[in-house]
């Protein structure tokens, strides 16, 4: 059994060096994105709105647009009430966005701006709507502020019906456009009819058609986030990420909600599907068992390279769950487990993945940076590292191997337009963690190994 209890690890409270996440309103303004015709709105500073935009759009290499309040010493000192009404006036005219979604920074927040009573006082446009929700930058992180999000458009627009319609929710969670895509390939497998939400696929991987749409035709629309409050059931992906918004909806419509890992390997696809067939009543399509199969052998025909093999996963809470999870049934063990993001829920969901596998859970660590991580690996060394673009300077300073997934990832390109969910993603995932340890055993042949290759 392995054991990776910690040693010598300085425990510090009021700092944070390379911190395992970002701020809320960055979740928000995804969120947001992923809203057929929607503005996201900064209700702070311009430099905020301008880094939040910036870390969205070095990740997915799109632009991702956004307004600002544009506080200045005025507004700190007597409120944004004037800014914001003058904002949601300009954008109306200038952008014709269908909704405006507005979200507040540490500023805002600090000095106690009640948007609500803002909102009930700005003259909006026929037919045009404003919705905000509150994130301060200095609780939670990314994943708190597109939960906070998705619960702002629920509580304003989503409606209780009588009638139940025969269409699920399925809350993808903070993953990238091409996961979203996949899942809903997958559920379209199935016969499912679903409402997606958020849906950032053809918003934030748009093809590029020779010129710029300010709104590309994807997102969920406002009609189908009202409809929500009327569907069957929500699956929610993501134990926690989703399940702030999955309460949100039940306790305004009376919606019922499952809450699943996200479909991150073969047992958690194997979930998600199972969930699909039991609410729609069909079977799995031989070709999506097929692919289930096809990554099957793969792992089983690499499993030489795989087993055994210690590996550090950062991230994003659901995205760590997962991609450690698939680590186990790769036969490797996820020996560190980092996220940024304040839970105790992830920490317990963290041990219990191992339950059913002959490992002794190593060190789950939530609100964690990635120097705590550094300080674990000098003492006991993984031979590789799964996570975002922050962990490649420990990556180089230890000499790890590196697998970049999960947010954000900076410097590499199609990434957000290619799934980690389902068996494609899972086939996707085990090539890139094995092209990595592959790499690394090719780097370190001596002359004797490549005249035996040879």
């Amino acid at each position: 059994m392995l054991d990776a209890t910690p040693k010598k690890i300085v425990d510090r409270t009021a700092l944070r060096v390379n911190p395992c996440k970002t701020c809320q309103p960055v979740g928000a303004m995804y969120c947001a994105l992923g809203v057929h015709q929607c503005m996201p709105h900064s209700h702070g500073s311009q430099g905020c709105c301008s880094y939040h935009r910036t870390v969205l759009s070095r990740h997915f290499k799109e632009p991702a647009i956004a307004t600002t309040s544009s506080f200045t010493e005025g507004a700190c000192v007597f409120g944004g009430g004037s800014n914001l009404k003058k904002a949601v006036k300009n954008i109306f005219e200038t952008y014709d966005p269908y909704i405006i979604a507005v979200h507040t920074t540490c500023l805002s927040e600090t000095i106690g701006d009640d948007l609500k009573s803002y909102i009930d006082e700005i003259d909006i446009p026929a037919g045009k709507l404003v919705i905000h929700t509150n994130t301060p930058s200095y609780i939670g992180s990314h994943i708190t502020g597109f939960g906070n999000m998705m619960c702002g458009f629920i509580n304003y627009l989503s409606k209780k019906s009588n009638t139940v319609s025969d269409k699920i929710g399925i809350f993808p969670g903070f993953v990238n456009p091409g996961d979203m895509r996949e899942l809903k390939r997958l559920a379209t497998s199935m016969e499912a009819k679903y409402i997606m939400f958020p849906d950032t696929s053809d918003v934030m991987d748009a093809p590029n058609k020779g010129t710029y749409q300010m709104y590309p035709k994807g997102g969920t629309t406002v009609a189908e986030i009202k409809e929500l409050g009327s569907v069957r059931k929500v699956l929610g992906l993501g134990t926690i990420v989703s399940k702030p918004a999955a309460e949100k909806l039940k306790v305004k419509c009376g919606v019922d909600f499952d809450l699943v890992p996200y479909p991150i390997g073969i047992r958690a696809t194997d979930t998600y599907l199972m969930k699909l067939s039991h609410l729609y009543k069909t079977e799995i399509p031989a070709a999506i068992a097929d692919e289930r199969g096809r990554v099957l052998d793969g792992m089983i025909d690499a499993q030489q390279y795989f087993a055994g093999k210690k590996v550090a996963v950062y991230g994003d809470p659901d995205t760590v769950l997962g991609i450690a999870a698939f680590c186990l049934e790769l036969g490797m063990i996820p020996y560190y487990m980092i996220t940024g993001t304040p839970s105790d829920a992830f920490e317990k969901e963290g041990a219990a993945l191992f339950e059913g596998y002959d490992v002794k859970p190593g060190v789950i660590k939530a609100n964690a940076d990635l120097f705590y991580m550094q300080q674990l690996i000098k003492n006991d060394p993984v031979e590789l590292l799964i996570g975002n673009t922050h962990g490649k300077l420990i990556a180089k300073a230890e000499d790890i191997p590196i697998v970049r997934a999960g947010f954000p990832v900076m410097d590499r390109y199609f990434g957000a337009e290619q799934p980690i969910v389902g068996y494609r993603g899972a086939m996707r995932l085990a090539e890139m963690i094995l092209n990595a340890l592959l790499d690394r055993k090719d780097r370190d042949a001596d002359d004797t190994d490549l005249e035996l290759v040879l």
